[in-house]
This record gives structure tokens, C-alpha cells and sequence, in this order.
């Protein structure tokens, strides 16, 4: 059973309906694996009832019955360095006094059980019921439990072995990913003019595609830039699922469950899909609710007037056109028949109170503080190794460490190689080591202009040499000009004054003996016999000069006695030829074509 690794057990092809129970079952073999899981952990069990499972990701959800009350068994479906991530973050945050879940450790003192290829963790089952949706108050009720979740995972740092996760910096490229997907869009309408929802779209999808880049300036013009330069801690993390299921009310306020998706990234981000998800399935986008929404979640977790404006931005993209019409690319002429006209329609109704409502909600940003990010901090994560196994006893160190004194918060040092990487975004805020004296201090490697264009193209990591090796020299354009065009003497071997070893026949090579202090020279012109019967398939080193009748027919001999398989193995050591460069530069860019069709994504997120 410990050699079964957990994978989805969703086998349906996209012809295949959804059964009406696809979420509530779980294979043997996943069964038999929560019974050892149950196990470890110091209870007896009288019952076990499935909740709901995840089928086309591996997850699940039980509820068991046990002498010390009831518990709630969880599956968690991804990675283990991953889920170690998400279970370091709800240890903190209980510690921190979250209405979260509580994990119960096993009986070897740890926070989770690896079984399967995945993480397991046992927590109590806390009695929730869902916050009302049908006035402000509910609303309000979610969002105050949203920023308090919030404030409370400030500072968190994942523990070692965990993979770390995070969005923080990627807010620029997701603006950007939408606009072009937009753009695609519009292809696909296109290509399939034929079908019912081609019209439609392609009478609104150019001023989808303009608020989509306009936001991207907005944000390049706004205090992002210098907000993400606080650093990740500082921020804490996003729930990225949160809404009325995964925040409900329980004993003291609202608890939130579900914490497996977790990751760095400016706070309000949950915020603003909880506020354009409302306003979706609302229809209309009321201000009232809007600004009665935020603040609430301003009450919990304070924002600055730099955080309302990018707030303000984050709502300005077309979030929920993307969302809902981006399934065209999985499936284009069954959804373009079937589903999208009436979802457009729905879109393109709501939308039209968007611009009015913003507008007027963007008049509230007086009554928010300026933020101080003129002194970025950003506290450096301690080295992390990943071992090779999540459940050894380094995963199990679920306890939030303290940051070091220096460095950037992605900053990840190599004990062999002595070399500090880090994103280039924090590079001009990482301060040297006060211990260390100045002639130590790290120096940066110099590149030449092709190492300029190599930044360019992956700007988010640069090296940096350490002191402990000597550095590179400087090379100029100039002076590796001037190596270029000097002529390349080959060095002069002495051969040895004792008689060479001929090897044995069976070898297929033979080598001539040279006489005591005579001088050979290698050059790359021509190949001398002997060359060519060491590497008959390739070009080899000729061997100017005088030789003996001897030597002559040592060589014959040689290439006589090479075989095929001898050949064929000594030309597979020379595989390289020169190729022409392409007639093309890399760009970088993505295809511009949509992509292929998909799977169709079927489902929904688990409780």
C-alpha cells in the first residue's frame, strides 16, 4: 500500500456526461489508504462519511466519527512541498488567533500524515453555516471575516522544505495575459463566423480588449510598483477561493476553511473577485453594496489610499468577461453554439452600470490614509532545502521561522556553489552584511552585451559572485576583438623519452612510438592515417613531420583491425555539427494563434 501513489481518479473523456454523484466518491484503493492514514493518529473511529471529493485533481473531504468527537479528515490533492506551504500558514495563523481550523498533530507529533504521495491532516469539524447572501449585512459578514484572516497571516514564512507560492509580482503579466487572450477571442470569432455567438462578440470584444490595456497603464502609473517592493510577509497571503463556502459563521464570528490554495499576494485581491463576482450575479453594479463591502473589510484589515486605488484598477479590468467567455478555447463550436450568446448577453447587460459606479466609488478615495512605502524592508525567507521525501522530519517543522538580517525575501543561497540569486526586482533594496568587512562584500558579475540581452529576457534572476572565488575579469567588445585576430600557436608537446605501450589487438588502435626528444606539432588541417583510424567517421589531428617505415605500418595494421561497432561508437562521441544560425530572433512572445482544444473543465471547487 505505501508504493500507491494518489492520482485523479476522473477517467471521463469530454464526451462523457458529469455523473450526479462525480463528487461524492473515491476510489478503493484511496479508501484503504485514509484507513492507515486514520491510524496514525492517537483516536478510534466508529464512522467515516465522505463529504465531497475532487475527482479530476485527487482531493477529499471525510467526516469520522471519533472517541474524542468529530473530526474532519482532508485529502489534500496537491504536492507535498506545496501542501506543506498551506499547512504552515493555518499552524500560523491559529497562533495568531484566526477563527481557522486547528490541524491536530499525529502521533509522531506532526501537523500532517504522508500516505499515498500526498499530505493528510485531521482537523476538529467546526459546526458552520453560511453567511446570508440575500442582503449587505451577509456581505459584510464575509468581508470583515476576509480582512481579518487577512491581518492575521501578515508575517507568515513558509517553513523549510515547503514550495513556496506566490502572485505578488505577477499582477503586471496577468493584465497583460488577459488583453491578449481578448485579442484571441476575437480571432476565434472569427474563424467560426458560422456559429450563433460569432456577432455578438465581435461587436463588443475591441472595447474588452481596450479597458483591459488601459488598466495596464493604470497600474504602471500607480503605486504598485513600490507597494510589491515591501516584500511578501508583508502583505500575507490570499485565500484565491474565498467566497460563501469557503467563509461561513461559527462559534465567536466567521471561520475560513479551506486554506489548500493559498499564496503571497497583495491582500485585496480576494476582496475585489468577492465585490465583481457579487455585482456578476447581482446583475448590476450597485455602489451601496460596493462601498459597504469595502468597508467592512477596512474595519478588519486597514487600507491605504495607494491599496484603494489599485483596488480600484483591479475592478476596472474585464474580469468576468474573461472568465466567463474564456471557454471558447476548450471547446469553440460547442460553446459558440450553445452557451455563449446567452452568457454574453448577461455580461455585456451588467457592465453597462460598471463604468458609472466605479467612477462614483473612486470619489471615496479622500477618506483613505496615504500609505508609507518610502522605506521598503523586505525581510529575508530562510534557506530552504526541499528534501526528497515530504514526511521526513524536516517538513514536519511547521513553526514560522525567524527572517534573516539580510537579503530579499526570495532569496535563496547555495552552500556549494557560494551563490546568491536573487529577483532583480529586489536587487537595488538588499543591503550587505554588517559583519562582513567592505573587501568581502559581494561583487556583482559584469556581463557583456550579450549577457545584457539574457537579463532582458529573464529579468527576474541575476548571480552575484561570491567572495570566496576570485573575480571575472572584464572582457571588452574591444579586447575580445583584439584575442580574436591573434594568431593561435598550438602548444609544443615533448614526447616522452620511455618507449610507448602498444595495446593489445583485440583493442582495435595502435599507437607509434616517438623518439626521445623529438618535437611533435598537431595541426587541424588534414588527417594523418593514424587520426583516421582512431575516428573513421569524424575529421582528426594530422601529425606533420617525419616517420618511420615502422610507424607506417604499425598504423595500417590498426585501421585494419577496427570493426564497424568500433566506428559506429567513436563517431557517436562527435555528434556536434556546425548549423546555421536561425534566420529568426526569439522574441519571447507566445504564439499568437489560440491554443488547441482542451479537455472541457467540468466540476467544482470543494467545500
Amino acid at each position: 500500500m505505501e508504493q500507491f501513489v494518489i492520482k485523479p481518479w476522473d477517467t471521463r473523456d469530454g464526451s462523457q456526461p458529469t455523473p450526479v454523484d462525480w463528487d461524492m466518491q473515491v476510489p478503493p484503493e484511496v479508501d484503504a489508504v485514509a484507513e492507515l492514514v486514520m491510524k496514525e493518529y492517537d483516536m478510534s473511529v466508529t464512522g467515516r462519511t465522505l463529504i465531497t471529493s475532487k475527482p479530476d485533481k485527487g482531493g477529499a473531504i471525510w467526516r469520522i466519527e471519533t472517541n474524542k468527537g468529530t473530526r474532519s479528515l482532508k485529502l489534500l490533492h496537491r504536492t507535498p512541498e506545496r501542501s506543506l506551504y498551506s499547512v504552515g500558514l493555518q499552524a500560523y495563523v491559529v497562533k495568531q488567533g484566526a477563527r481557522v481550523p486547528a490541524l491536530i498533530p499525529a502521533k509522531d507529533g506532526q501537523l500532517f500524515v504522508e500516505k499515498g504521495g500526498k499530505l493528510w491532516i485531521v482537523t476538529d469539524w467546526i459546526p458552520l453555516e453560511p453567511a446570508t447572501k440575500v442582503d449587505l449585512a451577509g456581505a459584510q459578514e464575509l468581508c470583515f471575516g476576509l480582512g481579518e484572516f487577512h491581518r492575521h497571516t501578515k508575517g507568515y514564512v513558509p517553513p523549510e522544505g515547503a514550495k513556496n507560492s506566490s502572485r505578488l509580482y505577477r499582477w503586471p503579466n496577468y493584465y497583460q495575459k488577459i488583453a491578449k487572450k481578448i485579442g484571441w477571442m476575437r480571432e476565434m470569432a472569427k474563424a467560426y463566423r458560422e456559429t450563433i455567438a460569432s456577432g455578438s462578440i465581435l461587436s463588443v470584444v475591441d472595447k474588452y480588449e481596450r479597458q483591459a490595456w488601459e488598466a495596464l497603464e493604470r497600474l504602471k502609473a500607480s503605486a504598485y510598483s513600490k507597494m510589491v517592493q515591501m516584500g511578501e510577509p508583508h502583505w500575507g497571503l490570499v485565500h484565491q477561493d474565498y467566497g460563501w463556502s469557503n467563509g461561513q459563521n461559527g462559534p465567536g464570528g466567521l471561520w475560513v476553511i479551506d486554506l489548500d490554495g493559498v499564496a503571497y499576494d497583495l491582500p485585496f485581491r480576494d476582496l475585489r473577485k468577492l465585490i465583481t463576482s457579487t455585482m456578476d450575479d447581482m446583475g448590476v453594479w450597485d455602489v451601496a453594496w460596493m462601498r459597504g463591502m469595502i468597508e467592512a473589510y477596512h474595519r478588519a484589515n486597514p487600507l491605504d489610499r495607494e491599496s484603494f486605488e489599485v483596488l480600484l484598477i483591479d475592478m476596472a479590468v474585464p474580469n468576468e468577461f474573461y472568465k466567463h467567455l474564456k471557454e471558447m478555447f476548450y471547446d469553440p463550436v460547442t460553446f459558440l453554439n450553445t452557451e455563449a450568446e446567452a452568457i454574453l448577453q448577461r455580461v455585456v447587460s451588467t457592465d453597462q452600470t460598471k463604468d458609472q459606479a466605479l467612477a462614483e466609488l473612486a470619489k471615496d478615495i479622500s477618506h483613505y490614509q496615504p500609505g508609507d512605502y518610502t522605506q521598503a524592508a523586505v525581510p529575508a525567507v530562510p534557506l530552504r532545502k526541499v528534501p526528497a521525501s515530504a514526511g521526513n522530519q524536516a517538513l514536519g517543522q511547521t513553526a514560522p521561522q525567524e527572517p534573516a538580517a539580510t537579503g530579499g525575501s526570495r532569496a535563496v543561497q547555495e552552500e556549494a556553489g557560494n551563490v546568491i540569486r536573487l529577483p532583480a526586482r529586489e536587487l537595488n533594496r538588499v543591503a550587505a552584511p554588517a559583519k562582513k568587512p567592505p573587501v568581502k562584500e559581494a561583487q556583482p558579475v559584469a556581463a557583456g552585451e550579450s549577457g545584457k540581452r539574457d537579463q532582458e529576457r529573464l529579468p527576474n534572476v541575476i548571480l552575484f559572485q561570491s567572495p570566496a572565488q576570485p573575480p571575472r575579469e572584464r572582457v571588452t567588445p574591444a579586447k575580445r576583438q583584439s584575442e580574436s585576430i591573434k594568431p593561435r600557436v598550438a602548444p609544443v608537446k615533448k614526447a616522452s623519452s620511455k618507449p610507448a605501450k602498444k595495446k593489445a589487438a583485440s583493442t582495435g588502435s595502435a599507437k607509434t612510438a616517438s623518439k626521445p626528444g623529438k618535437t611533435t606539432v598537431w595541426s587541424k588541417r588534414t588527417a594523418t592515417k593514424k587520426a583516421s583510424a582512431k575516428l573513421p567517421a569524424g575529421k582528426g589531428l594530422q601529425k606533420t613531420g617525419k616517420t618511420n617505415n615502422k610507424a607506417k605500418t604499425e598504423t595500417k595494421v590498426a585501421k585494419r583491425s577496427i570493426s564497424p561497432r568500433d566506428t559506429q561508437h567513436t563517431a557517436a562521441r562527435h555528434p556536434y555539427k556546425k548549423a546555421a544560425a536561425p534566420s529568426r530572433k526569439w522574441t519571447g512572445n507566445q504564439a499568437k494563434k489560440p491554443r488547441a482544444v482542451k479537455a472541457q473543465k467540468t466540476g467544482r471547487s470543494m467545500r
